[in-house]
């Protein structure tokens, strides 16, 4: 395989939708697979990605034509997120919808991901990022600390367990 360092990050677009719905699919369904059916095994539909291009950036990490990760990144609250556990900020980014096909994880790629993001969101200009992750084994929330985010809180929002983290920028 070649080196993470390969990786352009550009913003996709709607005719990256039906690339970008196989590869969240394919991290749901590897994470099924290790750790059984949870809050994380919902298949991605092409309609779904179209829709995460209302008001945020979608990027998308390649290798050459081939989509091996993506992100999302927004001005607009997400749904689960509630502001009042972070810290008080005016142009907090919110980072969702992250996904690493699992041939390629665990070779950088989801640290790189997080580093274009921080230069993204330095540049937008924000002074925050926030995100949410599952508060179980199939979560990313060790991953999330080990890159620098602190955990604010913990919530349960619809009967999913989530830790909330953000990252302030200097």
């Amino acid at each position: 395989m070649e080196h993470s360092s390969t990786l352009k990050f550009t913003l996709a677009g709607p005719s990256d939708a039906p690339a970008l719905a196989v590869l969240r699919s394919a991290a749901a369904r590897d994470l099924t697979e290790r750790y059984g059916q949870g809050h994380w095994s919902h298949e991605a539909t092409e309609r779904g990605v179209l829709n995460d291009f209302r008001h945020a950036e979608v990027w998308a990490a390649r290798r050459g034509n081939t989509i091996l990760a993506t992100f999302r990144l927004a001005t607009k609250k997400p749904w689960a997120i509630d502001k009042t556990y972070f810290t008080d900020c005016k142009r907090p980014i919110y980072l969702t919808n992250m996904a690493v096909h699992p041939d390629v994880q665990r070779q950088g790629i989801g640290r790189l991901c997080l580093e274009h993001a921080l230069e993204r969101v330095r540049l937008w200009p924000g002074d925050a990022i926030r995100l949410d992750a599952y508060d179980a084994v199939a979560g990313a929330g060790p991953f999330y600390a080990r890159c620098g985010f602190r955990e604010v809180g913990r919530v349960v929002y619809r009967n999913d367990p989530l830790i909330y983290y953000e990252l302030v920028l200097d």
